[in-house]
């Protein structure tokens, strides 16, 4: 089948499914949530405040035209305005968006390439000393809280050594290096450990392969097969399990934007969660499962790139 056309006819699937997520985002906020007017209000509010709140917000109209809303924000990215600082949403996400992907980004490219490289040493030095420190290393990060990791690294590094800022941000380069360094290092000590775990498996899953034997067999030699053979047919679960990470980085990481005070979606997003504003977290909401869909269809396009054996159907 062609590209374009296989493309296109994905992107139509992403209608109906488009469809489906805004349902259960309306069902999850407006049918099983708490009224919205009461918890905004408060537990002293009179009825008639409820009532006329509930007005405001256009809570009292009928769910099919709450529901169509939803929809329409979808489609339009029109997500009305935030209750808690009457901004609108989208110029909040426009702002937010800088600051998140100024970290999530270098982050992310830095610690799936220091990933893949480690999981490639171990996969070559397999059952040997490096090999077993390298999982015993993967299980001891993976069993440590990122929120201890946090609060650690801030407390040596920033305010003991003094080599970072606490916390803070500043936008425009090189201003806001600084600022993402400590974050950046916590993401890839985070990272690390599962991420080394499932790339050493995939890569370990083909090195047992019937085609690598016989490769040994012709005295080709273990650097050959390794990073000529076994990388590229370990590609396909590799590619999914690094573009499936991507749509998340629009949320940033949401703890690290707490905790170091940077003014990103993740902070946004918590902020929204504490002050029960709906509109912002269903914005949110909407926006990861539209950029989850999208590069779910991208994923289907690499593996063509990266496999030719794989057709698109």
């Amino acid at each position: 089948m062609n590209l374009w056309a296989y493309v296109l006819r994905r992107l139509l699937y992403v209608i109906p499914v488009i469809l489906g997520v805004c349902f259960i985002i309306f069902i999850l906020f407006n049918v099983f949530s708490p009224d919205p007017a009461l918890l905004l209000l408060g537990k002293h509010a009179t009825a008639s405040q409820i009532v006329e709140l509930r007005r405001e917000l256009g809570l009292d109209r009928p769910w099919i035209l709450q529901y169509l809303d939803i929809v329409k924000s979808a489609f339009t990215f029109d997500f009305g305005r935030s209750w808690s600082t009457k901004q609108e949403i989208f110029y909040m996400i426009k702002q937010g968006a800088v600051p998140s992907l100024t970290i999530s980004l270098p982050s992310f490219v830095i610690a799936s390439t220091v990933a893949l490289s480690i999981s490639l040493l171990v996969a070559y030095f397999r059952g040997k000393f490096i090999d077993k420190a390298g999982v015993f290393l993967c299980v001891a990060l993976m069993s440590i809280s990122s929120l201890a990791y946090i609060l650690f690294f801030q407390w040596l590094l920033a305010y003991k050594w003094g080599m970072f800022p606490i916390a803070g941000f500043e936008s425009g380069f090189p201003d806001f290096i600084e600022y993402i360094m400590l974050p950046l290092i916590i993401w890839l000590i985070l990272s690390l450990g599962g991420d080394v775990r499932f790339y050493r498996t995939v890569i370990l899953d083909e090195i047992y392969q019937d085609y690598v034997r016989t490769a040994r067999a012709k005295g080709v030699g273990e650097r050959v097969i390794l990073f000529k053979h076994v990388l590229k047919n370990a590609m396909i679960p590799i590619i999914t399990q690094i573009v499936i990470q991507i749509p998340f980085l629009i949320l940033g990481a949401l703890l690290l934007e707490a905790f170091f005070s940077i003014p990103g979606l993740g902070g946004m997003t918590l902020s929204a969660i504490n002050s029960s504003d709906f509109p912002v977290i269903k914005a949110m909401t909407i926006l990861s499962a539209i950029a989850y869909i999208v590069f779910s269809v991208i994923t289907d396009v690499l593996y063509t790139v990266v496999d030719p054996r794989v057709r698109l159907s």
